[in-house]
């Protein structure tokens, strides 16, 4: 058989449509009944929170690269207006579904529940009596409406703000003109307002209902002919030149305020509206029509996370979790000297991220403690871990690199960056070009027996205690000599471009990062070729680097067994015969976020595995400063493989597997409460008493992984014919 050409576009999925994929999954949490009811209004909620992003930047970037004539093709073969064209279609199924799940499947459970989402018609004389007093006090004042006509210009739509949209007549000396006007609903006001029901009956009522019901109040001398609520999403990409920016923090600033004004991307408006305001909307926006889309129901799905979030009933939501609770030591010097004695390892939210803080807390405080360097790339308006910086700032030396370019985050980066700079605080904004997305701390400490020692934690999340109660993710304590002295060359790469020829033992993007992960997939490969054990597993929120991707490919045509556990986005095809028939693939949608990255490699029988912040995406290898480090405590990495990973392979319930055809599909066994679930499964760990967790570690550390834990999607093959026949001249080609 002749090799395989491995940049044929049929060896690739469209990295886009990959994306609506896993929102979709998520969608399919809110189909599920195994979840609670208001979680499934809550994962609902999130789909619409997703996709709104999704415009903002990916759908933007397909219009930008239209109108600035670019020729790249994606490597699935497609021309930016064949993928915008993929993803508009994909997206107008996935609004239609959510919208389909909503009315049909959410709205009738809610009632049954006696949660009622109302019509203004609806309300019963109570609820209409608490609606007008709300509307007369607190709405009517904030609204200005708006008439167009040649001395009232369309007023500018702020992005993703509701607004309602009205066709007008005059009364009087108008000749039967129509007009149109125009209301933008101001956000300090909540888009569900909970009004008074008697018989323990929870009634919301959309504001826009309230809002379109006075409206004639608002347009006196007008017939209101016809409204609808609508909302604009706007291009969201910050456009930055950071060569010509002299103050890059006051270049952000203004970017930010820009993003609120950048072109329409999008038209939502509710379906039945009149012809004649859609003409309108979409002639003023400058829309093309695959962009409008008409939805059943209330505009903007996001506002249901109020609901969740007001509706006090437990019994509708997941039990209350905690992790478990991680002391290290009871004081600065215990502390710092039972990281001398080994590396700490903690798995969030299983195991709180409270230790975090307090490190960085302790640190802060403790005298003896000469500097901190810290980088942050998201963290909370009222982070814990800022404020232990600045009170560190009065007594030693104290360096934060800054990400001001963090997507969506940026105006609250800007407002620590400021407050680092009035305390003293050495602010850094990393490099032109690349953003700083490795999460790490650097305690450089003076010990009681005199020596200087480098403290550290590196992390796979970020410095946010607020999404760390959700999100999945690695913290690694540690004062191994060698890793915190590159960590600390990582820092100087941050502040003074100061590059190494090498980060050992840490892997550094964009320096020799994705040349190094391709290399362990290399030395797999050869193993594997040579008789010796070879596997790799790796847990990661995306997968779309075709360098990557042909490396996998490579393994997999010399026998090397692959299991991948990705998030979102995977743009490689498994169970291709010839090319990736070794390669599995599953993605886990589930209670908590998986964002933590794990990377395993046999190693022909010792294992090595690496934790870090970056993807297999171009963006995180060559585009911004990202870390992978290793676990070096044998006992830590099997930790990893017999509890941790062991697990994820496991999952019969909350689990997808990718086939051939780019689909995702559950496995045979588990559903609707049945089955495995990774998340419960380490709940359940965290939650066992202390003798428990002992014994289960111990067993855990003498166990080992199993050759394959997760069921393939295609019996187990021999080595793909012509594997050995591909030479690495035909790969260097193919890249």
């Amino acid at each position: 058989m002749a090799p395989a050409k491995l940049n044929d576009p049929r060896y690739y999925l469209n990295r886009h449509v990959q994306w609506l994929d896993f929102n979709r999954r998520v969608l399919e949490e809110a189909c599920d009944p195994a979840n609670p009811l208001l979680e499934r209004v809550k994962f609902l909620a999130i789909t619409a929170n997703n996709l709104d992003e999704f415009v903002e930047v990916r759908v933007s970037s397909f219009l930008q690269r239209i109108e600035h004539g670019s020729t790249e093709r994606s490597p699935d073969g497609l021309s930016a207006e064949e993928e915008l064209a993929l993803v508009t279609q994909s997206m107008h199924l996935l609004v239609r579904d959510q919208y389909k799940t909503w009315n049909d499947v959410l709205l009738p459970l809610l009632a049954k529940e006696n949660i009622r989402v109302l019509r203004f018609s609806e309300l019963d004389s109570k609820g209409e009596e608490f609606a007008r007093k709300f509307y007369s006090r607190r709405v009517e004042p904030m609204l200005t409406p708006v008439t167009v006509d040649p001395s009232h210009p369309f007023p500018h739509v702020l992005n993703k703000a509701l607004c309602i949209s009205f066709l007008l007549r005059r009364r009087r000396g108008g000749n039967g003109k129509t007009y149109f006007g125009v209301l933008t609903v101001p956000r300090a006001l909540p888009r569900l307002l909970r009004v008074p029901s008697d018989g323990g009956v929870i009634h919301y009522v959309p504001l826009q209902e309230i809002i379109s019901n006075y409206a004639p109040k608002l347009y006196r001398g007008y017939d209101i002919l016809a409204s609808a609520p609508f909302r604009i999403t706007r291009n969201s990409n910050l456009y930055l030149e950071e060569e010509e920016a002299r103050n890059l923090l006051e270049a952000i600033d203004s970017q930010v305020a820009q993003r609120r004004k950048g072109w329409a991307v999008r038209l939502e408006i509710e379906e039945g509206a009149h012809p004649e305001i859609i003409a309108r909307l979409v002639s003023n926006f400058e829309l093309d029509a695959p962009l409008v889309f008409r939805v059943r129901g209330m505009v903007n799905l996001q506002r249901l996370f109020h609901l969740y979030e007001e509706t006090a009933r437990p019994d509708l939501k997941f039990p209350a979790f905690s992790g478990k609770q991680v002391h290290i030591g009871h004081d600065a010097d215990s502390m710092f000297a039972q990281l001398r004695h080994g590396d700490l390892l903690l798995h969030h939210p299983y195991e709180s991220y409270d230790a975090v803080v307090s490190f960085l807390q302790t640190a802060a405080r403790d005298p003896r403690v000469l500097s901190m360097k810290q980088t942050l790339y998201r963290t909370n308006t009222d982070s814990p871990v800022a404020r232990a910086l600045l009170e560190a700032a009065s007594k030693k030396e104290v360096t934060v690199v800054v990400e001001l370019k963090a997507s969506f985050d940026e105006a609250s980066n800007i407002r620590w960056a400021r407050s680092f700079e009035d305390a003293g605080v050495q602010v850094f904004h990393g490099l032109v070009g690349l953003k700083t997305h490795a999460k790490l701390a650097l305690v450089v400490r003076e010990d009681p027996d005199g020596k200087i020692r480098c403290y550290a934690h590196l992390g796979t999340g970020n410095y946010n205690p607020s999404t760390a109660r959700f999100y999945s993710d690695f913290s690694l304590f540690t004062c191994d000599e060698a890793i915190t002295a590159s960590v600390n060359d990582v820092f100087n790469f941050l502040t003074a471009y100061a590059e190494q020829p090498d980060y050992q033992p840490l892997f550094v993007a964009p320096g020799d990062l994705a040349k190094n992960c391709i290399a362990l997939i290399e030395r797999e490969t050869r193993n594997a070729r040579r008789g010796k054990p070879a596997r790799i597993i790796a847990k990661i929120n995306a997968l779309v680097d075709p360098r990557i991707i042909q490396s996998l490919y490579r393994a997999s045509q010399a026998g090397v067994d692959i299991d991948l556990i990705v998030r979102g986005q995977c743009a490689l095809v498994p169970g291709l015969r010839g090319v990736s028939s070794r390669i599995r693939v599953r993605s886990i949608v589930g209670r908590f976020l998986e964002h933590s990255r794990i990377f395993y490699f046999e190693n022909g029988g010792e294992p090595e595995v690496y934790l870090g912040s970056a993807d297999w995406m171009q963006r995180n290898l060559y585009e911004r400063v990202e870390v992978i480090f290793p676990l070096r405590d044998p006992a830590l990495k099997q930790r990893i493989t017999g509890e941790v990973l062991a697990a994820y392979l496991e999952d019969t319930r909350t689990a997808r597997v990718l086939g051939p055809d780019g689909k995702f599909t559950r496995p045979r066994q588990g559903r609707n409460g049945h089955g495995v679930s990774v998340q419960e499964k380490l709940m359940r760990a965290a939650q066992l008493p202390p003798a428990a967790q002992a014994k289960r570690a111990a067993k855990t550390v003498n166990g080992a992984l199993p050759a394959i834990l997760t069921e393939p999607a295609h019996p187990k093959p021999e080595p793909d014919e012509g594997a050995d026949s591909m030479s690495h001249d035909t790969f260097s080609a193919a890249v």
